[in-house]
Order: structure tokens, then C-alpha cells, then sequence
């Protein structure tokens, strides 16, 4: 997909990644609807901002009605609770699942007629290395990216005789306020993620696998199953 000219909404696009993401996309040629659930907080230049809140489906509704000249849709927006799935908080999983999962869901339902109509274009979702790894201490959040990436593959399909092109961006730790806990030896560059994510929007790629321990967790999964340990 040609990004110079595209008209963009990205979700969560006052902080982070999605902060990069909306001022690389305009550095492109693209416009920009940088989507937030207080627009006030965009503080990008040359971006429109937009109220969006993912998990109010009446707020996604009216996001796409106003950005309806939108091709490419850029899910980013989510959350992080650190709940496990069994001692963790039932309302903070549900929590997350609503963010992670049903957000990307909703946003996609509503502006993937707006897409088709503008005669096609992409959706790219911001998933995880832990789409693939599911660690105990980040057992809810794991499972929202795994749903999340089961929902890339199947409205891949639905979506590609829409002329839709859906696509998954797996990365481990960045340079975020989400994993400001983290060493910054084990973080990469959101810029630099940010610049990978758009060149394989570019190049119509199906998943883009912007880091080493995200690489070395994929090559895994191919690996021959281990016995449970006792």
C-alpha cells in the first residue's frame, strides 16, 4: 500500500508507538486522524485530531463517520494490567480483553466499509511477542494478543476479497510508558519500530516481526512439543 496520500486513523495516537507511528505517516504524505480518547491530548503537528475510545462502540461509530475518507486503519491503542489469569483481578482481565481484543474488533467492523468504499487499503494491528509466549505474570495481557492475532488472521480472509489488506505487527519490549519498568538494554526504539511497522505496510506484508527476541520466539514455535513438567 502506497502511504504518500493515504488518509490514516490511528488509535492511541497521543503517546508511544502510536505517537511515532501518526508523525512518520505524516512525514509520508499521508493525513493523519490521530485518535485518542481525549483529542486534546494530541500534540502532533500537521495530524486532525479524533476522539475515538475503543471500548465505547457508539464513540468507534461516530470516529468512522468522520473520518470517512480513511484507507488505512492502524489499531494501536491499547492496555497493560499485569493481572494473571487465575489469582489476577476478573474485572481487570475482562478489562483488558475489552482494550486488546474487542477494541481492534469494533474499529475494524466500523471502518472497514469506510476502507472499501474509498476503494480499498489495510488495517494493521498492534499485537506482541506474547501473541506467541504466554507467561504466568502476564497471563491476561498474553491472551488478549494471541485473540488479537487469531482476529488479524481471520478478517485477513474475510476482508481480502474487500480489497483489505489486514496485517499484525509482533514486537517485544519498546521504549514506552507501558514498559517504563523494563531496563532500557532489553527495550528497542519505538521510532525505529515505528519506521519498520510502515515499510511493511508498504510492502504488503502479513505479519511484520520488528525485533530479535520476537524473531527468536516465532522461530520457536516450531520446535518440537516438551512434556509438561511435573
Amino acid at each position: 500500500m502506497e502511504l504518500k496520500n493515504a488518509v490514516a486513523v490511528v488509535t492511541g495516537a497521543n503517546r508511544g508507538l502510536g505517537r511515532h507511528l501518526a508523525a512518520q505517516l505524516v512525514e509520508r504524505g499521508a493525513k493523519v486522524y490521530a485518535a485518542a480518547r481525549r483529542p486534546e491530548s494530541v500534540d502532533l503537528p500537521g495530524v486532525t485530531p479524533l476522539r475515538l475510545d475503543v471500548t465505547d462502540p457508539e464513540s468507534v461509530r461516530e470516529a468512522a463517520r468522520i473520518a470517512s475518507d480513511a484507507t488505512l486503519l492502524i489499531n494501536n491503542a491499547g492496555i497493560s494490567t499485569g493481572a494473571t489469569l487465575i489469582g489476577g483481578d476478573p474485572d481487570e482481565v475482562r478489562r483488558e480483553m475489552e482494550t486488546n481484543f474487542f477494541g481492534p474488533l469494533t474499529a475494524t467492523r466500523a471502518f472497514a466499509p469506510v476502507i472499501e468504499g474509498n476503494g480499498g487499503g489495510a488495517v494493521l494491528n498492534v499485537l506482541s511477542v506474547l501473541s506467541w509466549a504466554h507467561p504466568a505474570h502476564l497471563g491476561s495481557y498474553a491472551a488478549t494478543k494471541a485473540a488479537a492475532w487469531a482476529l488479524t488472521g481471520a478478517t485477513r480472509e474475510e476482508l481480502a476479497s474487500r480489497g483489505i489488506a489486514v496485517s499484525a505487527l509482533h514486537v517485544g519490549y519498546m521504549d514506552t510508558d507501558m514498559a517504563a519498568a523494563v531496563p532500557a538494554d532489553r527495550k528497542v526504539s519505538a521510532a525505529d519500530v515505528a519506521a519498520q511497522t510502515l515499510d511493511g505496510i508498504e510492502a504488503g506484508l502479513a505479519e511484520i516481526v520488528a525485533d530479535e527476541l520476537t524473531r527468536q520466539v516465532k522461530q520457536g514455535l516450531a520446535a518440537a512439543p516438551q512434556p509438561i513438567a511435573a
